[in-house]
């Protein structure tokens, strides 16, 4: 018989196929440690952190687990693959690494390969053995209790076959898996949203010319207040909230399908869940309802329009008993969409965890000082770190909250928990008398004798303070994680000090707190600057200051230094033991804080001289400028803006004192230069200008003496300042027209001393006479401008380096001041005007330097006697300032 061509292809066809199934098995059984069957594949549970990935046996024969499609929010630095024999608390504390590989960042779809030397584990989880945190986990069969069951796949109600982006930001996910044999779909809709948010899917109807809601078949999932997941079939005939009518009226709007008449819920709910800030339901539909009035039928090959919500719900009340979807409120891509959509293709464009800005999802309690805190114990339901113990703590009813207090504001407990859960505040994340598994514990508030019930309740009271970590946790001493974490927030720095005094200049703010043997400190600008800087000394010089800055990675950081120079080499950084540092700006406003010893406990470094004896004052000065360097210090380091004297600190009473009373003399000065510049000056001239129509000499003598009183009255002004400032120093613009005002008004006496001889009657000036008057004239009235403008640049020099409270006010009543001079001058100089023009059609033209000028009294002699006999005219003297060619 001659041989089948075709029988050697056959033969070789079915040998590889017979030996490609083979090869699993052969791999699996080249690892001596798998116990799990070929074709094993199991997905990952999610506990926390967006877990997804399914579990297989690496195909390769090696002893390793191949994970696919595995996503991950970034964990702790502590977080590790973890061998365990079970889930409970116990049982994972009891387990193993099983991969060194870290799991602090964000996986995304990966594949990964997991080698192990030793037999598989009965549980392969996701934990973070710090804070005792199961993210999720698989459980692996081992050979003794393999099933029938075990061999096919184990899936994770939040795995699906596909999935596809449904918002622009991809916030919003439709996740499904088509079972066309059994005529259903399965739909998984996952959103970054908040718990009283719904999200909504549907098919609209294929007999509309375009994709639209009215009509549309939708199922609406959420949450309700309870915490509860739901998946409701919905019915859009209008686009308006549900009216559910009455009598005669009919239902419209987006209503479940059950209030229709003949309606019915044609979804059923599978699973349902939040878990970092993420909602998540999956549910069940038929392709076809056979519900041809309120459901639209999905062919299982064909590309169909569907459409796409968020937005609140409104909870059920006496008229309406459904959760109910509001307006979605938003923009099309972002609020609601529509795609095209076919059920049968195979699509994974979901790369990657949703990562919800908020995660922190349960319920939250912000303590104040007035209401306490009712502690009570309950089951647990949804506590946020699972695994969790059967009883957990509730605080005013809310199952493990999270906690929000203030740095410096009491919170008060009423313990009503029952006698076997003792309240305690504590480091540590997972408490249950805590000090004998983690050394490092630090207890802030309770302990053993902090237990009650409702009868007795017991009343615990703590006060966090400055030195507060930003996060602890409320526990029980007696059971582990029965409680969660307490966000500790700075309150007001009055409330978090005892005791707090303005620095000199009212732009710095001290604060302190004693203890046994260290002092805590903050300080705090009024104004905007680039470092801020406080320092223990009766001046910057020789003195130990505590420097802060936010450096340009916007990390807050204070140094000390020894400062013996004013140049940028006189500053020497110091070791001191500082803690419970801070330092933060805001809007360029500085404020830091830190710890120190009492008395250094060190010898030989210039800081061990650095003791502060709460019973001595403590002098501070402080200073501020652009920027700062802790690295390389140079001169742009300089102070733009300094303390003028220190001030004494008096660290038991909380108050304190000027070392030196600066401000009071400068405001001395500034009065006594408005009386001198303001009043006598202007009134003497305005004297010699106006009363000399007045028979006698009057107006002499009251030129006179206002002139000298406003000279001597300014002197004393300018030696106040001189005195106080510790020399005389030309540098800001108030200085300088100051000392031009000071030279202009010296000059008049002078002026006067060597004055020329007035004509005698009817004869003409002489030239020095006539210069003189000119120079006597304008001299004096500049010297008045000069003086004003004086004034004014003190007012903003004062403003400026002080920042008083007062320096706007003062300033608009100076300018009212001198407005009411200038009216009053020139009211006086149209009187003038008219009267010369009434003596000129009278008398004549009179010119400068008449007969009828005084000059018989020489008040520059100390008796006021008589100089010569030109004192016998008794008649008034007119100056005129005239072209001399007349």
């Amino acid at each position: 018989m001659a041989a089948d061509p075709l029988l050697p292809p056959l033969l070789a066809g079915a040998l590889l196929l017979l030996l490609a199934a083979a090869l699993p098995a052969a791999a699996a059984a080249s690892c001596p440690h798998a116990s799990l069957p070929a074709n094993f594949s199991a997905d990952l549970t999610m506990l926390q952190h967006q877990l997804r990935g399914t579990v297989r046996l690496a195909a390769n024969g090696s002893c390793a687990l191949e994970l696919t499609r595995f996503d991950l929010l970034a964990a702790s630095p502590a977080a590790r693959f973890w061998a365990a024999d079970g889930a409970s608390m116990a049982e994972l504390a009891a387990g193993r690494a099983f991969s060194p590989l870290p799991l602090n960042q964000t996986f995304r779809n990966a594949s990964l390969e997991l080698p192990f030397a030793r037999p598989l584990p009965r549980l392969l989880a996701l934990y973070d053995p710090d804070t005792s945190s199961d993210f999720g986990h698989v459980f692996l069969p081992n050979g003794t209790d393999l099933g029938a069951s075990d061999a096919a796949a184990q899936r994770a109600p939040t795995m699906f076959d596909n999935c596809v982006p449904l918002s622009e930001a991809e916030t919003y996910r439709l996740r499904w898996t088509l079972n066309a044999s059994a005529g259903t779909v399965e739909i998984g809709l996952e959103a970054a949203i908040g718990s009283e948010y719904y999200m909504a899917f549907g098919w609209t109807d294929p007999k509309a010319n375009s994709p639209a809601m009215i009509h549309a078949d939708v199922v609406v999932t959420g949450f309700t207040e309870e915490g509860t997941p739901f998946a409701e079939d919905y019915y859009i005939s209008d686009y308006t909230e549900c009216t559910l009518g009455k009598d005669d009226s009919p239902v419209s709007g987006v209503c479940p399908d059950k209030v229709y008449e003949d309606g019915k819920n044609d979804s059923s709910l599978v699973y349902g869940h939040r878990r970092d800030g993420v909602s998540f339901v999956r549910y069940a539909r038929k392709l076809d309802s056979e519900d041809a009035k309120y459901d639209v039928p999905v062919g299982a090959t064909e590309e169909m329009s569907v459409l796409w919500a968020i937005g609140k719900l409104r909870p059920p009340d006496t008229l309406r008993q459904h959760y109910l979807p509001q307006n979605h409120g938003g923009p099309k891509d972002t609020a609601y969409g529509f795609l095209r959509l076919n059920l049968s293709e195979t699509v994974h464009n979901c790369l990657g965890p949703l990562d919800a800005d908020n995660k922190e999802d349960q319920e939250r309690i912000i303590a104040d000082r007035k209401t306490p805190l009712v502690v009570t114990s309950a089951p647990a339901v949804r506590y946020p770190n699972p695994p969790n113990p059967d009883k957990v703590i509730y605080i005013n009813k809310k199952e493990a909250p999270l906690l929000k207090v203030e740095r410096g504001v009491p919170v008060k407990f009423s313990v009503q928990a029952g006698h076997d859960v003792a309240l305690y505040i504590t480091s540590d994340p997972i408490g249950g008398n805590a000090t004998l598994r983690n050394k490092t514990e630090v207890i802030y508030a309770g302990g053993p004798d902090a237990h009650g019930v409702l009868a007795t309740p017991k009343e615990l009271v703590w006060l966090p303070d400055r030195n507060t970590p930003d996060l602890v946790y409320y526990q029980s001493l007696y059971e582990q994680k029965m409680g969660w974490k307490v966000q500790v927030v700075d309150g007001g720095l009055s409330d978090m000090y005892n005791n707090s005094v303005v620095l000199d200049d009212q732009q710095v703010t001290l604060f302190w707190s004693l203890s046994a043997d260290s002092i805590s400190i903050a300080a705090r600008a009024e104004k905007k600057s680039g470092y801020l800087a406080i320092g223990f000394g009766s001046g910057m010089v020789n003195s130990y200051a505590y420097v802060a800055w936010v450096g340009n990675d916007g990390v807050g950081r204070v140094k000390s230094y020894w400062i013996d120079g004013k140049s940028a080499a006189g500053i020497h950084p110091t070791s001191e033991n500082i803690t419970f540092v801070r330092c933060k700006s805001e809007n360029g406003i500085i404020t830091f804080e830190f710890t120190r010893p009492l008395k250094p406990s060190c010898t030989g470094k210039v800081e061990c001289n650095n003791i502060i004896d709460p019973t001595t004052p403590l002098k501070v000065v402080w200073a501020m400028g652009a920027s700062w360097s802790g690295d390389d210090l140079t001169d742009s380091n300089m102070h733009s803006v300094t303390s003028s004297r220190p001030i004494r600190v008096l660290l038991l009473r909380g108050s304190a004192e000027a070392e030196q009373d600066l401000r009071p003399v400068l405001a001395v000065h500034g009065f006594m230069m408005f009386v001198a510049w303001g009043i006598l000056l202007p009134g003497g001239i305005m004297a010699a200008r106006y009363l000399k129509s007045l028979k006698g000499d009057g107006w002499y003598q009251i030129h006179v003496y206002l002139q000298y009183s406003g000279i001597a009255i300014m002197f004393l002004g300018v030696l106040f300042a001189a005195a106080e400032l510790r020399g005389f120093f030309v540098s800001s613009v108030h200085v300088k027209f100051g000392v031009l005002a000071l030279l202009l008004a010296v000059l008049q006496p002078l002026n006067a001393k060597f004055r020329p001889s007035k004509p005698a009657n009817g004869e003409v000036p002489s030239r020095n006479r006539v210069l003189w008057e000119y120079l006597h004239v304008i001299t004096g009235r500049l010297a008045i401008v000069v003086g004003i403008a004086a004034l004014f640049t003190g007012m903003k020099h004062l403003g400026h380096r002080y920042d008083s409270e007062n320096v706007e006010e003062l300033t608009w009543a100076l300018m009212l001041w001198v407005l009411s001079v200038i009216v009053i001058v020139l009211s006086l100089e149209y009187k003038e005007v008219k009267r010369r023009m009434s003596d000129r059609s009278a008398r004549g033209h009179w010119v400068l330097g008449n007969t009828e000028e005084d000059d018989s009294v020489d008040l520059l002699h100390p008796d006021g006697t008589a100089r010569n006999s030109e004192s016998s005219t008794s008649g008034v003297m007119e100056v005129q300032l005239e072209p001399l060619n007349r």
